[in-house]
This record gives structure tokens, C-alpha cells and sequence, in this order.
């Protein structure tokens, strides 16, 4: 669906020469919401403005169902874009227009008769959740009825990309989530392919289907959220994923954790898994004493996972018959300490 191929972005000449994005190769799947991380000044708002071109990247190549963006003349460009829907922060409303008017902006610039406008704006302000409103003035809206305003326009045209550029970080944390479900209807009922950036892992965790990491201009890390955040591997991921669900090495560290015959595990699962009685099932059977250290339940998108911090107490024998055990019943088991 969308491909970018080698994608370099500087800013300036010379000594005063900036690399924004270097040798970035991505690939987003028909019909998915693919999340881009990253901390501000990371590049990942020209990241996703180079997908529609309003940055031009300095090298490589945007192709979007195999359409070279960054081939393209100008009147050609244009009419792409009308393929491609954005989402800003800041919402970026006209002011002085109605609700109404500004999701039917797009819709004039199209050349669309008067009818035909006027019949989407009611679709999508129906969509959106805004009846009742069409004829207000942004001013006399919430934030997040602003944003709502800005997704329907940005559907206006029936795009079959829609970008998101930091789309809930003005938003307080309950009408974030309000947005956000109503990005995952649109998703799912319009099989819409998505493309967010973000600053927060929980926007990811509630969601993506899959994820980049970007710091410094680079992807430090890729795929599906369940592997990118139950196993971050790149310590700008590890931050990030710490938003949500806290810092082992802080809350379990080597001051507090009592020595001796004692070894602490981490257990994942993944799927209906999480709300079986596996543990109990298989540590009854190999009769180890083990204590709850720390433990969270939760959900990546629609998917349930869990992951249980242990300490087993018993020689090393044990504890490791007691992890192969575990990982038979297809629990993801690592070994964090023994001593």
C-alpha cells in the first residue's frame, strides 16, 4: 500500500546542513493503522509529511499502490492527494466557517455540485458523532469536537489513506480515547489504511497494528506493537513502552531483591491465554513456591496480554525444571536473576 523507499530528508546547505530523516525504508499494509514513535525533534512529523509530499524528501522514494508520489508533476500530484486525508494537532479549522462549511471545503475544491456536498456533510457529520452541530462556529466547540470536525474533513473525499500528525496530544486523556475509538470504527468500517505519529505509547498500545521507532532521524525498530512492546530491544523503545507499564529495573532492583536459592522469571502471555489458569496449573505440578513480584493484564489493540514477574524459591534444579515446564504449556518465560 504505501512504501518508502530510502528516504533522506536535509534542511540547509553546507556546514549549516541538517539531516532530518536518513535511509528510512518502511512498508505500510492495506487497511492497517501502522503507529511512527518518537520524541520530538526525532523527524517523525516529516516522516509523515513526505507520504503526501508536503516535505519533499532529498532522496529516495514514496510509492503509494505502486504510484511514485515523488515522480509526479504537479497537476498529477494534486489529484494523489485527494487520496490522501490529514489529520492535524492543532486541528486547523477555519475559523470563520461553520462545521458544515469546513468539512465541505475539500469537497468544493473537487468541483462537487452543491448537492452532492451538501449530502456527504451530512454522512460525515453523522459519522463522526457531530449531529446537531453542523451549523456551529469552531469557537463554540470542545477540543474534541474540533478534532472530529478535522477527521470528517479529512474524509471528505473518500481518501484511502488517512495521515495523523500528532491527532490526540492536545486532548485531555478521555477525549483522547474518545478519538481513538472513532479512528478504530473508521478503520474498520471504511478499511481505511491509517498512519499515526505520536509521542505516547498508549496511543500505539490502543491501536496499531504495528509500529516504528524512530530517534534521530532513523528507525531503531519495527513491527507488529505485541513483539515491539512486550520485547522492546532498542532503549528509546524501552523508555517508551516504561510510560505504561513501568521500570522493572526500578521497581525490582538488585537492593531489594532477596538473595539465595531464588530466581526471578518473566512470564508473557499473549492471547485467551492471558485468563487461563496456566500458572497455577503448572507450577501445582512441580511443587516450587514462587511469589508474585509484579503482574499486569491488559490489552494491545483487541488483543489480550498479560506479564507476571516471579520469584521461585528453590535451588536452580528446580527452578529450572519449573521454566521449562512453563514454556512447554507455550508461555513466553525469561530468566531475569537467579542467585
Amino acid at each position: 500500500m504505501i512504501q518508502l523507499k530510502g528516504i533522506q530528508k536535509q534542511y540547509g546547505t553546507g556546514a549549516a546542513q541538517v539531516t532530518a530523516l536518513k535511509h528510512i525504508d518502511l512498508t505500510v499494509n492495506k487497511g492497517e493503522i501502522f503507529g511512527i514513535i518518537g520524541h520530538s525533534g526525532a523527524g517523525k512529523s516529516t516522516l509523515i509529511r513526505t507520504i503526501n509530499l508536503l516535505e519533499r524528501p532529498s532522496a529516495g522514494q514514496v510509492l503509494i499502490d505502486g504510484v511514485d508520489m515523488t515522480a509526479l508533476g504537479t497537476g498529477r500530484l494534486q489529484e494523489e492527494r485527494r487520496t490522501i486525508g490529514m489529520i492535524f494537532q492543532h486541528f486547523n479549522l477555519l475559523t470563520s466557517d461553520t462545521v458544515a462549511e469546513n468539512i465541505a471545503f475539500p469537497l468544493r475544491l473537487a468541483g462537487q455540485s452543491k448537492a452532492q456536498v451538501a449530502a456527504r456533510v451530512q454522512e460525515l457529520i453523522g459519522l463522526v458523532g457531530l449531529d446537531g452541530h453542523g451549523d456551529k462556529y469552531p469557537s463554540q466547540l470542545s477540543g474534541g469536537q474540533k478534532q472530529r470536525v478535522g477527521i470528517a474533513r479529512a474524509l471528505a473525499t473518500n481518501p484511502k489513506v488517512l495521515l495523523c500528525d500528532e491527532a490526540t496530544s492536545a486532548l485531555d486523556p478521555q477525549t483522547t480515547q474518545s478519538i481513538l475509538s472513532l479512528l478504530l470504527s473508521i478503520n474498520k468500517e471504511l478499511q481505511i489504511t491509517i498512519v499515526l505519529i505520536t509521542h505516547e505509547m498508549q496511543v500505539i498500545r490502543s491501536i496499531c497494528d504495528r509500529v516504528a521507532v524512530i530517534d534521530g532521524g532513523e528507525i531503531v525498530e519495527a513491527g507488529p506493537v505485541t513483539d515491539v512492546f512486550l520485547k522492546p530491544q532498542h532503549p528509546t523503545t524501552q523508555e517508551f513502552v516504561a510510560q505504561v507499564e513501568g521500570n522493572l529495573n526500578e521497581s525490582l532492583t538488585v537492593k531489594n531483591y532477596a538473595a539465595g536459592e531464588r530466581t526471578m522469571i518473566r512470564i508473557t502471555y499473549i492471547g485467551e491465554q492471558t485468563y487461563e489458569p496456566v500458572l497455577f496449573e503448572t507450577m501445582s505440578g512441580c511443587n516450587v513456591p514462587f511469589v508474585i513480584l509484579q503482574g499486569t493484564v491488559s490489552r494491545l489493540k483487541e488483543t489480550p496480554y498479560g506479564q507476571l514477574v516471579l520469584e521461585l524459591r528453590g535451588a536452580e534444579p528446580e527452578a529450572i525444571r519449573a521454566v521449562e515446564l512453563l514454556r512447554s504449556r507455550g508461555l513466553d518465560v525469561e530468566v531475569l536473576r537467579h542467585g
